[in-house]
């Protein structure tokens, strides 16, 4: 982070906490336009990368435009990830439109390649105002561009309620976080909306533009040199309207009885599914917790929402801006990292291929059900990814391999992958108390049995119909990925 003082229209804002500066550039003054790039905060509303560049063009007197681009060598491309991804960018621009914004699209294919495009459309900025990501893709290309650019680059953060700078950076725990997070929640859950005071940039631009809102997304993805193996989610519909369904769902069917049924993986109305909406930014949690508040439903209903959504959600978010890479091993608990390595030698009679894991056809009838989701669904119910975690290190020849191997299924799989909150749910399977048993494999890792699913009424029929799926056969690598997202250029 560059230590320098927010340029006007952002200075007095009163979400300045969500922006850090990228780099120490004066701001361009022969810019036509202020730059908003967005990687994975994907709605015209409510959205504060964009009405912070929309206060920051006020103030300068200048028009924003609004980009967002989608390239076909990001880690894991597939028809999943790019349906979603489109889907939402086209609703994207419908709804900037609305607002007064002119918002551009560009989907790298065979015969539109447009090398270096945040580059060329920065150097006609005022200044670039990107998202504030700290996993994923997203991070290290805005602080390469930040380093390349010649006009400023603002990092504004979207994707939490509170901004994580407002708690300070010496939190250590959870309790603590809660301490500091809960009081300061009714602060930022009402904001009003930034009218742009210029029309929308209509002047020319770096490259022609795609048109998603007329063209046949389904037509083009199946076009993209990307892995068309693994297949769209029917249960996780793309774009913001699917969005919206899954809002009044929770309102209406799963909120009224949440708290005594959000640990049970066989019900239906058990979990709000709004995860891949989040990630993707199509949904805030702003507009969520607003939709809670407005429900008809209990008190501790209520309650065990927030704490889930703001409580664990943030919390991990939190704990993803001070790791220099939050998808690494190396942000495992060092007690827990030494552990496993004491035992990295024990036997492992229970190792499964990388094939037999990808396809949820191991020997863990209940490990096959919890996979069987990620793979058909694009989603894992939560009380079942602690099982299915833990229980990796054992199918693994390494806690190094195992910690891979989970983040690979959910990376490419999940349409919540590549996320602070996964990547830290996955961190804590690999803990539990430095004070637990030894056990072989483990040493003091804790483990986890099936009986919480297996004990509710039908568990047992419900384990082996999830199991007993049918699934796609999606390509196998030849070993697992490490590490992909840190290499390559600045996406378009």
């Amino acid at each position: 982070m560059v230590t320098a003082v927010l340029p006007a229209g952002l200075r007095d804002w009163r979400e300045a906490p969500r922006v850090r500066v990228l780099n120490d550039r004066a701001v361009n003054v022969s810019g036509r336009y202020v730059l908003c790039w967005l990687q994975q905060a994907l709605r015209a509303r409510d959205n504060p990368v964009i009405d912070a560049s929309i206060l920051l063009g006020s103030a300068l007197g200048l028009p924003v435009l609004v980009y967002h681009g989608v390239r076909e060598d990001y880690p894991y491309a597939s028809d999943r990830l790019h349906h979603f991804i489109l889907a939402a960018s086209r609703d994207l621009g419908t709804g900037c439109t609305k607002r007064g914004l002119a918002c551009v699209h560009h989907v790298d294919r065979a015969g539109h390649r447009e090398k270096g495009l945040v580059h060329r459309l920065g150097a006609e900025a005022a200044a670039i105002l990107v998202e504030d990501q700290p996993t994923f893709v997203a991070r290290w290309q805005s602080e390469r561009v930040a380093a390349r650019a010649a006009s400023p680059v603002y990092a504004v953060e979207a994707a939490c309620l509170v901004p994580p700078a407002v708690l300070g950076d010496d939190i250590r725990g959870r309790s603590g976080f809660l301490r500091r997070h809960e009081p300061e929640r009714s602060n930022w859950v009402e904001t009003e909306e930034v009218v742009p005071e210029q029309p929308a940039y209509a002047g020319t631009l770096a490259f022609t533009p795609d048109t998603l809102d007329t063209c046949d997304l389904d037509a083009l993805v199946t076009s993209l040199e990307i892995d068309h193996t693994v297949p769209v989610s029917a249960m996780h519909p793309a774009g913001r309207g699917a969005a919206e369904d899954r809002l009044r769902r929770l309102v209406t069917e799963v909120l009224p009885g949440y708290a005594s049924a959000r640990n049970d993986a066989t019900r239906a109305d058990g979990a709000s599914g709004l995860s891949p909406y989040l990630h993707f930014g199509v949904l805030g949690p702003r507009e969520v917790m607003a939709a809670v508040a407005a429900a008809d439903a209990g008190s501790r209903h209520k309650a065990k929402f927030a704490d889930e959504l703001l409580g664990w959600r943030e919390w991990f978010h939190y704990q993803a801006q001070d790791l220099a890479a939050p998808e690494r091993y190396d942000r495992v608990a060092g007690w827990a990292v030494d552990t496993l390595a004491d035992h990295a030698a024990d036997g492992r009679p229970e190792l499964e291929t990388l094939s037999a894991m990808l396809h949820g056809e191991t020997r863990d009838e209940t490990w096959n059900a919890c996979q069987k989701q990620f793979l058909v669904d694009g989603w894992m119910h939560n009380n079942l990814r602690m099982y299915w975690g833990k229980r990796i290190i054992a199918m693994t020849p390494s806690p190094e391999v195992a910690w891979s191997t989970a983040c690979y299924l959910n990376d490419r799989l999940s349409l919540d992958g590549r996320d602070p909150s996964t990547y830290g749910n996955i961190a804590a399977t690999f803990a539990g108390s430095p004070s637990d048993r030894e056990r072989p494999i483990y040493g003091r890792v804790s483990t986890r049995s099936d009986g919480s699913t297996r004990r509710r009424d039908g568990g047992d029929e419900w384990l082996a119909a999830a199991a007993s799926r049918a699934v796609p056969r999606v390509s196998v690598p030849a070993e697992v990925p490490v590490d992909p997202y840190l290499t390559g250029e600045p996406t378009v």
